[in-house]
Order: C-alpha cells, then structure tokens, then sequence
C-alpha cells in the first residue's frame, strides 16, 4: 500500500489547495460551524512564560473541529453524489462531524468504524443519523472496507484527512484564531492524518508572515514526525496511544507533501505528559478535552517546545471524551 501512496503523491500538486480555498470553505460554514473562543490562563502564561491562545475547538459542532471539513467537503458534493450517499471511515470525531453534516444537508451516510471505538463516539454518530458499520482493525483495513462498500453502493468516498475539501475547512480554524490574535509567533496544532495540521499551516503561511507552526503528535504514533524529518512515509500499525484521535496510520496523498511543505517543525508527547495535560486543562482552564485534544497542551506545559516571550496559539481539537474509559486514569489521581 505504501508503494501506492508514493505513487499517488507524486502526482499530488502541493499547490492544488490554497489560502482562497479555506475563505472559500469559511463563507460556506458561516452560520453553520461556530466560532469557537479563544481564552487565555494567567496560570498557564506565568508558568510557561510566554502568552498562549487557546482556541477552543472542543466547543465546535460534533464536539471537534472535524465538522469543519466535514461539511465543507459535503457541501460541494453534486445533487448525484449527495441523493446516493456518503461513506467514511474513523475512529470517533470524523464520524460524527460526517454524520452531522450529512443530516444538515440531507445525505445519507454510512460510517466505518472499528469494533472498539470509543462507545461514547459511536453512539454520538448514530445519534446524529450516521448508519454505523464496524470492523476488527486486526482482521482488516478501513480504507479497503470503504472503498468495497463505495463501490457496490455507489457512494461517495469522504475520507478523514486526506482530501483538499476536508484540508481547506479545517484551514479555518487558523484564520478565525489569526483574526482573533493576529500577532501570534507560533501556532501548534494536533496531527493525525495530517488534515487539520495541512489547513492550519497553509493559512499561517498566508496570513503571519515569520510566523511558525508545530505539528505535536503521540510518541506512540509518531509516523508523521518521521516522515516529515526524513522525508519518507513511515507508517504505525494500530498504536495504543490514549489519543485515538491520532491512531492513523500514516500521512495520505495530500497531507504528506502539503506536511513538508509548510509545517516548520514536529514533536511528540509520552501517554503520561497527554494525561497530565488533559486533566490539567480540564481542572485549571474548566474545559473538557479528550486525550487528542490535550496534545498541544502537553507541548507547552511539558515544555516541549520552547514559548518564553512568545504569543503562541494551541489548537484545543475536540472534547469527546470517553468517560467510562478515562474512569480508572480518574480514579488513581
């Protein structure tokens, strides 16, 4: 399958997907996506010494900033595509925002999902009216799952990360914190598959000109920090990473090359710095993250990269916790 995506990504023009398509994907969810808030801790800034911006995309729609490309990618699908139907696959968060636009815009949606996803995801997906298909992550492959449903139903492929309608709604996420705060030195933001991060650090690139942007990621599923520092795709295999936000597996067609082109640097956060991180956030700043969510967190608050003296923007992805998994973390505090 690597040897596919090389070849695919070689044909992948980095330039395809620009700064005008995430305004163009921000009047498309005007009035739809929220604008999510951004605070600040004075007990985060003096411990860390630098000036941070949280931007709160555990309060979007869905409960993570995956409504954001979800829609965006759904609302310019043709009448044809949309009457016979969407199918995705993910873990939880794309899930949902699938399953939430597609009931917006009236489309039928079917949802790949591993047998052991968070059951709090699974059932928010069902709620949303997402018909919910799920498979042993050790027997199979989601991608390959996908694609055979898509083709014997005739639907609509809109994968997680990996696509330049799904890349340019994340985007905006970025440029409602830019306008916001629009004198920030760095930007992190969490990466997975490397969506949200591409749309992020295309918009960075366009609007703070000497500004930065880290990707952080779990040490557990580091392939996207390999693959940008090497300059070649390396893959995990279902890592058990808390964060299952970021179990992917490796960097798709779009976001590897868009990856390396944009993004300043990478890092990785240990299961136990997320941990602290999360229960940080949600004692000391009263906000609900779940364990991806709380990767950006870990990077300041670990002091994994450094942020003395600099106004820095950390991208909160979602707040879909899994209680009834988190209760034994909750109960050796």
């Amino acid at each position: 399958m690597l040897d596919e995506i090389e070849a695919k990504k070689a044909s992948i023009d980095v330039n395809s997907v620009t700064y005008a398509d995430v305004t163009s994907a921000e009047e498309r969810l005007l009035g739809v996506a929220i604008r999510t808030p951004v605070i600040t801790s004075r007990t985060v800034d003096e411990r860390v010494g630098g000036r941070i911006f949280f931007k709160c995309e555990n309060l979007q729609r869905g409960g993570a900033f995956k409504f954001r490309g979800a829609y965006n990618a759904l609302a310019r699908l043709t009448a044809d595509q949309r009457k016979r139907g969407v199918i995705t696959y993910s873990s939880g968060n794309h899930a949902q925002a699938i399953a939430l636009a597609s009931r917006l815009l009236g489309i039928p949606a079917t949802i790949v999902m591993p047998k052991d996803a968070p059951a709090v995801k699974a059932e928010a997906t069902r709620g949303y009216g997402g018909e919910v298909i799920t498979y042993d992550k050790h027997q199979t492959t989601r991608e390959e799952l996908a694609a055979r449903l898509a083709k014997e139903k005739g639907l609509t492929v809109i994968p997680p990360y990996d696509h330049p309608d799904v890349i340019a709604g994340q985007g905006t996420a970025a440029k409602e914190l830019i306008d916001d705060v629009p004198d920030l030195d760095l930007l992190l933001v969490p990466c997975g598959g490397g969506g949200f991060l591409s749309g992020c650090a295309i918009t960075v690139d366009a609007l703070l000109p000497g500004g930065r942007i880290i990707g952080v990621e779990p040490a557990m599923a580091d392939d996207a920090t390999r693959s940008f520092r090497t300059g070649v795709l390396h893959k995990v295999s279902n890592p058990e990473t808390i964060a299952d936000g970021a179990r992917t597996p490796f960097l798709g067609d779009w976001t590897f090359p868009l990856v390396r082109r944009h993004v300043d640097d990478m890092v990785t956060v240990d299961e136990e710095a997320i941990v602290r991180s999360m229960f940080f956030v949600w004692e000391r700043l009263k906000l609900v993250v779940e364990p991806t969510g709380a990767l950006t967190a870990a990077a300041v608050l670990e002091d994994l990269v450094p942020v003395k003296g600099l106004r820095v923007g950390v991208m909160l992805s979602g707040g879909n916790v899994d209680l009834a998994a988190l209760a034994p973390l909750m109960q050796s505090r």
